[in-house]
């Protein structure tokens, strides 16, 4: 670093980076990653969710990752959030009805219940 000029565009990076991470006004995917996930299944739901969104070209929609989302026993799983909608919990999930859920929820806005968290309990 040579000034101070330098040291605020680096400042200005990070902040850019930072403001990657907020809140978007498109779907966010999120698929739980962690080594229990991943135990299960969860690369190849990850690669599906992308594959997806990729072939029906969806702009706004985001699939992310993170780590263990808590519930082991349900997993692989993976949660979408769309604006103005209530977070929708996806559990022991298949590239196949990974295939499903966005034709489904993320391109016509209708979930499919039974693939969520409360269906999964009442088996």
């Amino acid at each position: 670093m040579k000034s101070l000029k330098e040291l605020e565009e680096i400042r200005q990076r990070a902040l850019e980076s930072v403001n990657l991470r907020k809140e978007r006004n498109g779907t966010r995917i999120v698929v739980g990653m962690g080594t229990c996930g991943i135990a299960a299944g969860a690369r190849p739901v990850l690669l599906a969710f992308l594959e997806e969104v990729k072939k029906r070209n969806l702009q706004d929609v985001i699939v992310t990752q993170t780590g263990c989302i808590g519930m082991c026993r349900f997993e692989p799983m993976a949660e979408v959030y769309k604006p103005g909608e209530d977070k929708v919990t996806y559990v022991k999930l298949t590239p196949e009805k990974v295939r499903r859920i966005v034709a489904e929820h993320i391109v016509n806005g209708r979930p499919v219940t039974e693939f969520t968290i409360g269906a999964a309990d009442q088996q």
